[in-house]
């Protein structure tokens, strides 16, 4: 995207990292390249590096925080850009975050606490119904 005009960019493609962290699905650039070399990047089902070149029309799915985000690409820019603008470049099929009464009655250790011990294991299996 041209920064004066705001005139989508010419080029056909765009990097991986460079793209998600232009629409704003990452923070930093670094951040958008860890997790594709952590292998929590997809593009089209298939796990990619940090140089693979997007296409208009490619499906990004990118699994962070136990939450999988679902994008479309819609348009290619290089450039970070604007939150009305990000939100033109991408076409968002994420699933909807699960309600709150479903986190809440999940299971949580304290922080800090360590790794279960022997018996929570046990009451944990139990209260899943596990054999």
């Amino acid at each position: 995207m041209s920064p004066a005009d705001g005139t989508p960019n010419t080029t056909e493609t765009a990097r991986v990292d460079a793209w998600t962290w232009a629409v704003r699905l990452f923070k930093t650039r670094s951040q958008a390249a860890t997790s594709c070399r952590a292998g929590h990047v997809r593009v089209n089902g298939v796990p990619v590096k940090p140089a693979h070149q997007l296409r208009r029309g490619d499906e990004v799915r990118i699994r962070e925080g136990g939450r999988e985000r679902i994008v479309e690409v819609e348009r290619i820019v290089n450039k970070r850009v604007g939150p009305p603008i990000a939100a033109q470049c991408l076409i968002d099929k994420s699933p909807p975050p699960p309600p709150p009464e479903v986190l809440a009655a999940l299971p949580r250790r304290d922080r800090g606490a360590g790794r279960p011990t022997k018996r929570d294991r046990r009451e944990i299996d139990r209260l899943l119904g596990r054999p």
